[in-house]
């Protein structure tokens, strides 16, 4: 971030879009922006920030021409893929918007609703998210573990979090100064907005199926923004793995009493026990893992923080 400097803004809104393996639609995605922008009469006009994040398909190739075309439209491409939660915060550290509407580039979130969210911006809302009130296109199984994720967290997190809200939002420059300042490298950015606070309101709208290509978001790395949600927005996790071994103890202190009791009742009649005794050990045993792992996710968040390295590489710059 060396190499960016917070200076006035230079356009009115910056349209912050992070892409990977979207050759097949990159096209679509940009003639749809910049008709969407184009409406709206900005009086400092518009940008649009692609961040290709190492995609190994000809996303970038896309890219180019398009900004050959017209500078208005800049690319930043990363050296190699970092994720789309750095991707996104690359573009962010890039844009010169009063605003800044964050938006994935598969189509999935119609850029037309970028025009409602100007409006709400104009009448003073500093963070405007976009709420999606059906999700077309995707499974039952990704509909249901979505709903899940979003109920654990709001019920984890220390900081509110809105109900089907993705990365899908508008955040005033304001924000943007501040969001740039949090440097952790677990990011979860539809966590960090509203930490960061300032007045937000939602816009709804119908989530899209893609319009060509397979999400790169598979299930190991939904699973890992889910953790990140987590750990990095809430020390619950670790006070209930604490009063989950302070409830484990005390029955386990109750079955000890029982046991010496009947010895002292009953020495003559051993006790039979040796299934219970091994469902307790592994059941104990079970649970100081599931600790220790707990602890230790904390742990290695604090070792990558301690190391300080910069979010992301940049190899090539268009336009910017």
């Amino acid at each position: 971030m060396s190499d960016i400097e917070s200076s006035a803004s230079a356009v009115t809104v910056s349209l912050v879009a992070p892409v990977y393996r979207e050759e097949a639609s990159i096209d679509e995605f940009l003639t749809r922006s910049k008709v969407a922008l184009d409406t709206l009469e900005l009086p400092g006009g518009w940008e649009i920030i692609l961040v290709d994040d190492g995609s190994p398909d000809t996303s970038i190739e896309h890219i180019r021409k398009a900004a050959s075309l017209d500078n208005r439209i800049r690319a930043v491409r990363l050296s190699r893929n970092f994720g789309h939660q750095v991707a996104v915060s690359a573009g962010i550290d890039y844009a010169t918007g009063e605003a800044v509407v964050i938006i994935d580039s598969d189509l999935q979130d119609p850029p037309e609703v970028i025009v409602k969210m100007v409006e709400e911006w104009k009448r003073g809302a500093e963070v405007v998210y976009g709420v999606r009130s059906s999700r077309q296109g995707e499974s039952a199984f990704k509909r249901l573990t979505a709903k899940a994720f979003y109920r654990v967290i709001s019920h984890l997190s220390d900081t509110p979090l809105s109900n089907n809200v993705g990365d899908f939002r508008l955040i005033d420059r304001k924000v943007v100064e501040v969001l740039r300042s949090m440097r952790e490298e677990n990011r979860y950015l539809r966590g960090m907005v509203p930490w960061i606070g300032f007045r937000q309101t939602g816009v709804e709208y119908v989530r899209e199926p893609r319009f060509a290509g397979q999400s790169a978001y598979s299930l190991p790395r939904m699973l890992r923004l889910a953790v990140n949600g987590v750990t990095g927005f809430s020390e619950r996790p670790l006070q209930l793995a604490f009063q989950l071994g302070g409830c484990i103890t005390f029955v386990g202190f109750c079955y000890l009493l029982w046991i010496v009791i009947s010895v002292i009742v009953g020495p003559s009649h051993s006790i039979a026990g040796f299934a219970s005794l091994m469902c307790a050990v592994l059941f104990l045993g079970g649970i100081q893992l599931l600790s220790i792992g707990l602890l230790g996710l904390y742990v290695g968040r604090i070792f990558r923080e301690v190391k300080q390295r910069p979010l992301y590489v940049v190899e090539e710059r268009v336009n910017v």
